[in-house]
């Protein structure tokens, strides 16, 4: 079933993922800082810094590994594939290797993997120790150029230029790099920061609120055009879904792989090279945030580009060489015969740059978001270029993006720039102009600021004062800022960059004294919340969306009709999926040990065709899911570990309800466990299921391929508090006399559950017996296969009196006799 909803961005900020290259961000802006303090200043500006990495060119930076001379090189005594060798590694003593490759020769330049250097080859890796062969002891090892990462050859040792400095560290030798790399959690009202120039920016009018901060914008002033050679024209059929589109011609370059620069660059944020063209547009997305994409011009037929839609059910092969069914609302890039790309989203594979391509056209364009966000849903097309667009891109950088890509592909693809900027922009996009008032400033804030540090403020922000008076200005916003719009969002930039950490909240907060009904749902989270932190668990939050995938077959899940990610577009149902995710994601990071609890509302359509108000389909329901797997407790030189399990997970449960004042519950055989548990049983009280718990079926584990058991408890809360709210709240004195303990044991059928001895007990002694505890189980033995033995705790009290030996004695045999007539038990007191 399908809802709208309209969600705002400023309450829910899914973020995404993007990585930052601090080498990259240090070509447009001079930084000294250290990485944790430039992550603490990005992330109080509104870029999260989740992580921070290190990136090498080659795995390990060949740390440890030299370059040497072979000195000596003679055939291992008892082994005709080895040889012994002496190496020279320029510290005065020379090694002694045995090497296994037949290419290697006395006075050779090798490198040399010294002790306790690591190699890596894929995920592989390998520690250099002083090892024996066939009897020889061998001190390093003299490496092939697959075993360094330098390539794919194991044919035999790496053979280097005699004039190679022994000594020399192979990294140095091979000019590795290394990065510090930023995962930056960017959300959708950052998209002016989704670029490398786009953060230093950022950075830049931070810092210079306190010092001078320069930000370097890449020159294009060299930018000349060489010839008039191939002209294409553009023309617009849709402007409403394309407000500008900026485009040129190359033609005589050649299409190949990219130089070292280049490569690392892409290869530091996670991108392939793909070849020389294809990698500059990506390298001018990720500095400048604006994407391009470039055609073969000569499968631009007529020598004209057309802007427009196509008719609805038109096939389309993209790039990935799947064909799919155009709408008649997808904006497409065509030639004067067909389309040649969806625009803003994904190339088409005709037309796309080839090793043979000589001539290409270059767009720049901006598109409307909304057209790019629908095609984006319509079709599951998830990429970089379409990621920019749907959320806003600068219409003003069109021109400046597309000559800063057309220099680079001159330089490092030759060819010449054969026409002149083709630059259509039916209607200007003009800065946003919005009104502010010095006392909103400051009441949104919280702080008292002077109009002199309003304006510092503006200024970084590279917002203009078109007009201002005592009370209020007109600012002017800059184009690539496009999720600045009203008074609050100039409000918002403006904390943004002040710190809020500078913000001081005022102790004396008004507050007024109000009435909440008995029980307090609140408090109670609260309670259970503080109950199963004591306990050991961590508390997770998980999204309210989730994956379709996990829908398939439920009809109560509500399907989103505008959802903001393909990925998530279902309003979850259970909680247990987004546990389980969070399992496997500490999981696969070395965390196996793992306590979580979570509470989160579920959503639900019910169609109610009675009922002529739509919103009565649908409701919504707090649950609290538990999860437990791995070791409850690490072993020592005392005890050994301690898995976790169900009657672990059960106690808590029966805590919980304890806790919460329900002490009159049974348990029975579940009615909503929705598939996700084996051997699971529900709580139940006043015939409504409160809980569900078990051990997650192995299905699911397989899914989220996970080894390890999972156990799993799902409590309805709407259900708990409807049961609390039920009930009369009283008062009891606390009792003035003893408790009585009496033990039995009992040999039983092995059908028997514990739980028919304790809901039997009950019945039989409702006065005097408070709780029924089983402290041991025994099988085997002198005991029959199909039975056992189970030692169960009988406490007894009276409010009132204490209890004779006389009264004891009759309870303890009353509830004998009972056992032995109905279950067939076999008594023996203890």
């Amino acid at each position: 079933m399908k809802i709208f909803l309209y969600i705002y961005a400023s309450i829910f900020h899914f973020s995404v993922k993007m990585k930052i290259s601090l080498n990259w961000l240090k070509d447009y802006i001079d930084i000294s800082l250290e990485a944790k303090e430039l992550a603490d200043i990005l992330t109080g500006i509104g870029l999260e810094v989740e992580s921070i990495e290190t990136f090498e060119t080659v795995r390990g930076g060949l740390r440890g590994c030299l370059i040497g001379e072979v000195k000596t090189c003679e055939k291992h005594p008892d082994a005709d594939r080895l040889s012994l060798t002496t190496v020279d590694i320029g510290n005065g003593t020379n090694l002694n290797i045995v090497c296994g490759a037949p290419n290697v020769k006395q006075g050779q330049k090798v490198v040399v993997a010294t002790l306790g250097a690591t190699l890596y080859k894929g995920e592989e890796s390998l520690t250099i120790q002083k090892t024996k062969l066939r009897g020889t002891v061998s001190e390093g090892m003299i490496c092939a150029e697959d075993e360094l990462g330098l390539g794919n050859s194991h044919e035999g040792i790496m053979v280097l230029p005699p004039d190679s400095k022994v000594g020399t560290p192979a990294g140095e030798y091979f000019n590795i790099s290394s990065d510090t790399i930023f995962e930056v959690g960017l959300t959708p009202n950052r998209i002016e920061s989704a670029s490398h120039f786009g953060v230093a920016r950022d950075l830049a009018m931070f810092l210079s609120l306190n010092s001078k901060a320069e930000l370097k914008k890449p020159a294009i002033d060299d930018f000349v055009q060489d010839n008039n050679d191939l002209q294409i024209n553009v023309v617009i059929e849709n402007p409403e879904g394309c407000g500008r589109y900026s485009g040129l011609t190359i033609s005589g370059l050649t299409v190949a792989g990219s130089p070292v620069w280049l490569k690392n660059r892409l290869l530091s944020i996670g991108l392939n090279p793909v070849n020389n063209v294809v990698d500059i547009t990506n390298f001018v997305l990720h500095e400048l945030g604006q994407p391009l994409h470039a055609f073969d011009a000569d499968k631009i037929t007529s020598g004209m580009v057309v802007v427009r839609t196509l008719d609805e059910g038109t096939p389309f092969i993209t790039l990935d060489g799947l064909e799919r069914k155009l709408s008649r609302h997808d904006l497409m890039i065509c030639n004067k015969k067909e389309g040649m790309c969806i625009a803003g989203v994904f190339g088409g594979a005709e037309s796309g740059v080839t090793g043979q391509t000589r001539k290409i056209f270059l767009e720049s364009a901006w598109f409307n978001p909304t057209y790019i966000r629908k095609t984006v849903r319509r079709h599951g097309l998830n990429t970089d270029a379409a990621y920019r667009f749907e959320r806003g891109t600068d219409p003003a950088i069109t021109v400046y993006a597309l000559k800063r890509a057309a220099m680079l592909i001159r330089s490092i693809a030759g060819g010449k720039i054969s026409s002149s900027v083709v630059d259509i922009c039916p209607e200007p996009i003009k800065p946003v102009q919005v009104k502010v008032s010095f006392k909103n400033i400051n009441r949104l804030i919280g702080n008292n600021l002077d109009k002199k540090t309003i304006k510092k403020l503006l200024n970084a922000l590279e917002i203009d004062i078109l007009k201002e008076d005592d009370d209020e200005m007109l600012l002017s916003v800059p184009t690539y800022r496009v999720d600045v719009t009203r008074e609050a969002d100039v409000v918002e930039e403006m904390l943004r960059m002040y710190g809020y950490n500078n913000v001081i909240i005022d102790d004396n907060i008004p507050s007024v004294l109000t009435r909440s009904e008995k029980p307090d749902s609140r408090k109670l989270v609260n309670v259970i919340s503080e109950y199963l932190t004591a306990n050991g668990f961590n508390e997770i939050m998980n999204n309210s969306l989730s994956k379709e995938i996990y829908y398939k077959d439920d009809k109560t899940a509500i399907q989103l009709s505008n959802p903001l990610s393909t990925d998530l577009n279902r309003l979850r149902t259970t909680l247990f999926f987004g546990g389980m995710e969070s399992i496997a994601f500490n999981i696969n990071r070395q965390r196996p040990n793992l306590r979580f609890y979570e509470f989160g509302n579920c959503y639900f359509f019910t169609e109610n065709t009675a009922n002529n108000d739509p919103l009565s389909n649908y409701r919504e329901e707090l649950h609290l899911a538990i999860f437990s797997t791995g070791n409850r407790s690490d072993g020592n030189w005392i005890e050994k570990d301690k898995p976790s399990s169900y009657y672990e997970l059960k106690s808590h449960i029966e805590g919980i309800l304890l806790k919460s004042g329900i002490s009159n519950y049974n348990i029975g055989l579940p009615a909503s466990d929705k598939g996700f548990i084996d051997g699971c049983v529900a709580y139940l009280s006043e015939k409504k299921e409160i809980a569900v718990t078990g051990i997650v079926h192995d299905k699911w584990l397989r899914f989220f391929d996970l080894k390890n058991p999972v156990y799993y408890a799902d409590l309805n809360w709407a259900i708990l508090s409807g049961i609390l709210n039920a009930k009369p709240i009283t008062f009891h004195e606390l009792p003035r006399f003893p408790e009585v303990k009496r033990d039995l044991s009992m040999v039983l059928e092995k059908s028997i559950t514990f739980e028919q001895i304790r809901k039997l007990a009950f019945q039989t002694e409702k006065k005097l017996l408070k709780k029924v505890i089983l402290f041991d189980v025994y099988e085997g033995g002198k005991i029959d296969k199909d039975k056992k033995s189970y030692a169960v705790s009988f406490i007894l009290q009276d409010e009132n009196r204490t209890l004779t030996d006389d009264l004891i004695e009759k309870t303890v045999n009353n509830l004998s006799s009972v056992f032995e007539k109905k279950l067939g038990a076999q008594i023996r007191r203890s």
